[in-house]
């Protein structure tokens, strides 16, 4: 028994390790040292690169924004989701082609994403140039360079890019329910949105948390769309910066890999305490459920 243990997850255990630990603990050893990427690590330096993120303005801001993008996708394609879920579970003309045109963006690489909207949103860009020609130029703005307005075009970015996942998820959820409950509700007198509210929401409880984790953890550590549409530079002065592209910007754009590899370690640590906190207190009751049923 123990050898077919071993024999089925070693491999998997070798990759994590080799992917997950090694890689992680090999940053905080460089943390320590004030590094240039190349040649042995002499400069020692102890704690200093973590005290200086946790004094860094520059590394609060982006940790705020990080925040932002967290709590917003939330709010955003939460409700989204579930409302567009609602609809494709029902029996409608089309419903095959809605649910594989919503899912789209979600496959779409992030390079792709990220440069088509660079190009829309800029000033001189096709959504001002649109909103010219319609003779709504009043409603055209800086876009991507206006603190006030670039983060909202981020979440809008992301929202479209990633709402299709979250939507294929509660559907798969609406799936699992019984429609017994449905037809039993129903002839109670019960309306659609009382089925809703009282039926479907708490039956799909789990998926939403389960979509929430990712949701959070993906928020905390985005870089790709951010570092493509709007560079590390000018991410900053817009108001959109993140952790992953001030990891970047002074670590490897700075020549300061050891300073880089503590950031690093640090946006770990993050995401990690968010990830046990949550499944302590949000994800407890679903995987005591699923223990138990799995042992009954």
């Amino acid at each position: 028994m123990r050898l077919e243990i071993a024999v089925l997850s070693g491999p998997a255990i070798i990759v994590f390790v080799g992917l997950v630990i090694f890689p992680v603990a090999l940053a905080a050893y460089y943390g320590f040292f004030r590094w240039h990427g190349y040649g042995p690590a002499t400069d020692f330096v102890g704690l200093n690169n973590y005290k200086l993120i946790l004094t860094d303005p520059a590394f609060q801001q982006v940790l705020w924004h990080n925040l932002q993008i967290v709590v917003l996708s939330l709010v955003i394609q939460g409700p989204l989701a579930i409302v567009l879920a609602l609809l494709l579970n029902q029996k409608i003309r089309g419903r095959a082609v809605i649910r594989v045109l919503i899912f789209v963006p979600y496959v779409i690489s992030e390079v792709i994403v990220g440069t088509g909207f660079s190009l829309m949103l800029q000033s001189q860009g096709a959504l001002n140039d649109l909103l010219h020609n319609i003779g709504l130029g009043f409603l055209a703005a800086d876009w991507l360079s206006d603190p006030n307005i670039a983060i909202w075009s981020l979440m809008g970015i992301i929202s479209w890019k990633y709402i299709g996942f979250a939507v294929i998820l509660m559907l798969a959820g609406l799936q699992s329910i019984p429609e017994e409950l449905f037809e039993a509700a129903a002839i109670d007198g019960a309306s659609y949105w009382q089925i809703q509210w009282r039926i479907t929401l708490p039956l799909l409880g789990p998926t939403i948390r389960i979509w929430a984790f990712l949701s959070i953890i993906g928020s905390l550590q985005l870089f790709d769309l951010v570092y493509i549409i709007w560079g590390q530079y000018i991410a900053s002065t817009a108001g959109t910066s993140t952790m992953a592209t001030y990891m970047v910007a002074q670590g490897r754009t700075a020549g300061n890999y050891g300073y880089g590899s503590a950031v690093a370690v640090v946006m770990f640590l993050i995401s990690l305490i968010v990830a046990l906190i949550y499944q302590r207190f949000v994800l407890r009751r679903d995987l005591q459920g699923a223990v138990t049923e799995g042992v009954q």
